[in-house]
């Protein structure tokens, strides 16, 4: 990894038709399934254009081999993506940074860059980025605030998570559902007003409890997509968070309640 860092440290061939092709070379890489001939194109791009940050992106996905290594390709994207769209840009395309497709390599090199850090162990400075990725694009295009959420939990940081929560507050996803219940049941334990959220976290999906307290067992692959309300959403909803209820004592047996307290609530997890 340090030798690609430094072979391509001083690449800049900044040509228009150059800049094409790069982009060319990074499309063609992300509908490649050979991670080796993607790590190629990916490798191609930057060394026509030094500025590439969707190269370092792939680079990241497909050579890094542990979050260290991601965070520095990650980290050479980002700077890439300031590069290219200058100083100018960070100031009045603030907001709707995601709706301009020439700032979206810089938003996937950050998000990753975030994503790495946390992975490290650095949350205080993933909580950074995260907050400046929503600055810059409050739309949320990319889901950061789910990430976020999820890491000022971990970080009992639960006023700012309760803030957060409130930001988006017409989400209509299971994980803000039950991370708000949660977030509820941290903050005023087992009370009339949780059990409310927590009872509009199984309306919002009925499947996640039954993982949440290992009545249904996680599979070993996260599934290729989801729907709203559907088992998909409540599998990934809790191979993301389930500890986070583990990890707050009562919580889980808290569920239990809400749960037995439903109408038919053993009839309830099963797929119709």
């Amino acid at each position: 990894m340090e030798r690609l860092l430094a072979a391509q440290a001083d690449q800049d061939h900044a040509t228009p038709e150059n800049q094409q092709r790069a982009e060319e070379l990074i499309f063609q890489a992300w509908e490649t399934p050979d991670p080796h001939r993607r790590a190629e194109l990916a490798q191609q791009a930057l060394e026509l254009w030094g500025d590439c940050a969707d190269g370092w992106v792939v680079l990241a996905e497909t050579v890094a081999s542990s979050a260290r290594e991601a965070f520095l390709c990650y980290a050479e994207g980002v700077a890439a993506g300031e590069r290219a769209l200058g100083e100018e840009a960070f100031k009045k395309d603030v907001g709707h940074f995601w709706g301009l497709l020439e700032t979206r390599p810089y938003m996937r090199s950050r998000a990753g860059l975030a994503d790495a850090l946390t992975a490290m162990g650095e949350t205080g400075e993933a909580i950074a980025h995260y907050r400046e990725l929503l600055r810059l694009n409050p739309a949320d295009n990319q889901g950061i605030r789910y990430r976020l959420l999820k890491v000022l939990i971990e970080c009992d940081r639960d006023e700012e998570a309760r803030e957060l929560l409130q930001e988006y507050d017409r989400d209509i996803l299971a994980e803000w559902a039950y991370n708000r219940a949660l977030l509820s049941f941290r903050h005023q334990g087992a009370t009339q007003a949780s059990a409310e959220d927590c009872r509009a976290a199984i309306e919002c999906n009925r499947f996640v409890p039954a993982y949440l307290f290992g009545r249904r067992r996680l599979p070993r692959q996260p599934p290729d997509y989801m729907g709203f309300g559907d088992n998909n959403e409540a599998i990934c909803y809790a191979a993301a968070c389930k500890k986070l209820w583990q990890n707050t004592p009562g919580a889980i047996e808290w569920l239990k309640q809400c749960w037995s307290d439903q109408p038919n609530a053993d009839s309830r997890d099963e797929e119709k």
